[in-house]
C-alpha cells in the first residue's frame, strides 16, 4: 500500500501523536508499504526514510491551514489511503479533494481541543456535551462534516468511543484500538537516578503543559507532601502559568522543570523514577501512562477518561477522582509511607503492560488501513 500519515506534530514536539506517528510510519516501512507524511513544524523535520512535507507554524493561522489543506490533497493523490491523528479537518479535506479514503484516528474531542484555545469551555469534557452556543454549533457542523467523510475511525479507548457514538456517528465504524509501547532497553533505575540527579522520593510528569493535563491538582498534592520531589519533563501553553504556580506554593527546588526532552530522554526519567503523576481532568488513552508501566515504573493518576481502561487501582497504581487534590495528596503520602504496597505496584507494572506489544496493534492498524484501501 501507498500510505499518507497526517499529524499535527511531529518530533522534537512532545504529546501522544509526536511519539504515535512516527512509530507507525517506521511499523508501516519495515512492512513494505510505501510511506508519507505531512505535518507541520516549528522548523524543518529530521531526515526520514521516507518523505515528510511539513507546513511552517510561523505562517499566519488561515493560510497555514490552507497550505496544509494543499499538502494533504497532492500528497493524498499519491497516496491508497490517508492516516491522520489530527487536524480532523484539514486532513478530512485534503483527503476528499484527492478522492482517497481517510482513516482518523480520534485523540480527543476536536471540537473540545478547539473550544478551551477559544475560552469558549470552562466545564469538564462530559459537561462540555451538552453546552450550546452559535460558534460550538459550527464547530461541531465542522466535526460532523470531516468524520462523515472517513472511511473508519480508530479510537484508543472505549471511553473515547461512547463519547463519539454520542455524536450521531455508528459505532459499528469505530475501532477501539489501544496505544502500544515500544520501550528502549534501559539500564537500572539506580544508575538512571544517578544521571538525572534525582535524590530522595521523587515523582515524574512527562507530557505537555496544557489545561487537560490539570497541573494545579498535582503541584496542590505535591505542596502537603514534605519531601517529595516532582520532574515534569514537557512544554506547552501552561507552562508559565504552571511555573508561577510552583513558585507561589514554594515549590522551588522540589517542582524541577526540564522543559521538552527526546523521547530517549523521557524513558530514562520514567524508569528513574519512583511513580509517574498523571493529574489530569480528561485523557483520552495517554501513552505516559503505558510508557511507565512498559518501564517498569507504577503510576498514581486520576481515575479520567481511558486511563481506567489501563490501570487498575492497587494493582499497577493508584487512581483517584479528577480534580481532587486532597485525594492525590493521599494517593502520594500513601504510596511512600507503604513499602509493601510500593513494592507490589512495582512489581506488577512491566507484566500489565505487555498487552499493549506494538506488533500486535499496529498489525490490526494495518489491516483496518488495508481494508479502507480496498
Amino acid at each position: 500500500m501507498r500510505i499518507l500519515i497526517v499529524s499535527g506534530i511531529w518530533p522534537p514536539d512532545v504529546g501522544g501523536p509526536a511519539s504515535h506517528a512516527p512509530e507507525v510510519a517506521e511499523f508501516l516501512l519495515a512492512r513494505g508499504h510505501q510511506v508519507e507524511v505531512v505535518t507541520t513544524a516549528d522548523r524543518a523535520p529530521a531526515p526520514e526514510a521516507y518523505p515528510v512535507r511539513w507546513a511552517s507554524r510561523r505562517i499566519p493561522v488561515g493560510l497555514r491551514h490552507l497550505r496544509t489543506v494543499g499538502l494533504v490533497s497532492t500528497a493524498a493523490r499519491r497516496a491508497d489511503v490517508v492516516y491522520s491523528t489530527g487536524m480532523v479537518g484539514r486532513s478530512g479535506l485534503g483527503a476528499s479533494l484527492a478522492r482517497t479514503p481517510l482513516v482518523l484516528k480520534l485523540t480527543a474531542d476536536p471540537v473540545y481541543e478547539r473550544a478551551l484555545r477559544y475560552g469558549l469551555a470552562p466545564v469538564p469534557l462530559d459537561e462540555f456535551q451538552h453546552t450550546r452556543g452559535i460558534r460550538l454549533g459550527v464547530l461541531r457542523a465542522m466535526r460532523g462534516f470531516a468524520l462523515a467523510r472517513t472511511a473508519g475511525l480508530v479510537c484508543p479507548s472505549a471511553s473515547l468511543r461512547d463519547l463519539a457514538a454520542g455524536w450521531g456517528i455508528d459505532p459499528a465504524r469505530i475501532s477501539v484500538l489501544p496505544n502500544p509501547v515500544i520501550a528502549p532497553d534501559l539500564p537500572d533505575r539506580d544508575q538512571l537516578r544517578r544521571k538525572h540527579g534525582f535524590d530522595g522520593p521523587t515523582l515524574v510528569f512527562a507530557g505537555r503543559l496544557a489545561p487537560q493535563k490539570s497541573l494545579d491538582v498535582a503541584l496542590e498534592a505535591l505542596r502537603v507532601n514534605d519531601g517529595v520531589s516532582l520532574v515534569l519533563a514537557g512544554d506547552g501553553p501552561d507552562r508559565e502559568q504552571v511555573q508561577a504556580l510552583a513558585r507561589e506554593l514554594g515549590l522551588e527546588g522540589r517542582a524541577r522543570f526540564l522543559g521538552a526532552q527526546p523521547r530517549s530522554v523521557v524513558f530514562e526519567l520514567l524508569r528513574a523514577a519512583d511513580a509517574v503523576l498523571l493529574s489530569s481532568s480528561w485523557e483520552n488513552f495517554p501513552h505516559v501512562v503505558v510508557e511507565a508501566l512498559a518501564v517498569g515504573t507504577p503510576v498514581l493518576a486520576t481515575a479520567a477518561g481511558g486511563v481506567t481502561e489501563v490501570l487498575e487501582d492497587g494493582v499497577n497504581g493508584l487512581m483517584v477522582p479528577p480534580g481532587d487534590s486532597r485525594a492525590l495528596a493521599e494517593a502520594i503520602r500513601r504510596f511512600f509511607a507503604d513499602e509493601e504496597l510500593r513494592a507490589r505496584l512495582t512489581a506488577a507494572a512491566a507484566p500489565s503492560a505487555e498487552r499493549f506489544s506494538a506488533e500486535r496493534i499496529y498489525g490490526q492498524l494495518e489491516e483496518i488501513l488495508a481494508r479502507a484501501a480496498a
